[in-house]
């Protein structure tokens, strides 16, 4: 009888040891299969790099859900508003002027890839071939328009003053009295039919099959070229995130700098490889 009564015990502690264990193992196995969902607003309909670091980052339990938005006005309000908890798509001179403009705290979380932007023509070849009251097609946004302008400085066209974000109010010299037209970015390389040349950014440029190597002048990475690097941004609050860091340092990487190479063909590079940059 008191072997019986032992065993019953013995059995109960078993049992109830085995219950914990596999409450433990339970426990363990959905703590690991648990991904962190993060939201990243870019503009355009196919980003393969940022599908890339997606990939990257699964294996350490990241699953980045890339949400699409038809224009630059949409992915800082819907950052702001909390929609989306990270962006990628724009230049820290964007940034910075948007939070001015909305009063916002978005911030750089990490730089991705510097996009020179370039003069292109169906007429000319060189620089010294544009010629007295020649039409020159720009952006027409505030910070486009000035980068278009400086890039016009720096192919000796024109000259300006010292604002930071020159228009062509800031135009102090024009020798060959050009005609500078600001256009919506996205008709800068349909305009080339009625213009002597037109500056046209880099995703435009893709988009419109323009090749970079027959660009009449090409923006030129320097030190002043930082304000044009595109980031990942968060919201200020969100800076330090252990998790959007994992992100930022999965698009760093060798890999992905190749998949820019191959994707871009020279249209845009990684900005973090640039010391003069950093």
């Amino acid at each position: 009888m008191k072997n019986n009564k032992f065993k019953a015990i013995l059995l109960l502690i078993v049992a109830t040891f085995s219950l914990f264990a596999l409450v433990g193992c339970g426990s363990s196995q959905a703590s690991s299969n648990k991904e962190k969902t993060v939201k990243i607003g870019i503009t355009g309909s196919d980003d393969k790099v940022l599908k890339a670091v997606a990939k990257k980052v699964k294996k350490e339990g990241i699953n980045i859900k890339i949400v699409e938005f038809s224009d630059y006005s949409q992915p800082n309000a819907a950052l702001d508003q909390g929609e989306i908890d990270l962006n990628a798509f724009q230049t820290v001179i964007f940034q910075n002027d948007w939070n001015k403009k909305h009063k916002t705290n978005i911030v750089s979380i990490g730089s991705t890839v510097i996009a020179p932007m370039a003069l292109y023509s169906k007429k000319i070849k060189k620089v010294s071939q544009i010629k007295e009251g020649d039409k020159i097609a720009v952006a027409n946004d505030a910070t486009n328009e000035a980068r278009g302008l400086t890039l016009l400085e720096s192919a000796g066209l024109i000259k300006l003053d010292n604002a930071k974000v020159p228009g062509l109010k800031d135009i102090t010299e024009n020798k060959l009295n050009l005609k500078i037209t600001p256009l919506d970015a996205a008709q800068t390389a349909k305009s080339m039919d009625d213009v002597t040349a037109s500056v046209v950014n880099s995703g435009v440029a893709n988009d419109s099959k323009l090749d970079p190597k027959t660009a009449v002048y090409r923006e030129k990475i320097t030190a002043k070229s930082k304000p044009y690097v595109n980031i990942i941004s968060a919201n200020k609050k969100d800076k330090n995130n252990a998790t959007y860091k994992k992100i930022v340092k999965a698009y760093q990487s060798k890999d992905i700098a190749k998949v820019i190479k191959d994707e871009f063909h020279g249209y845009e590079k990684p900005a973090w490889n640039y010391k003069v940059l950093n």
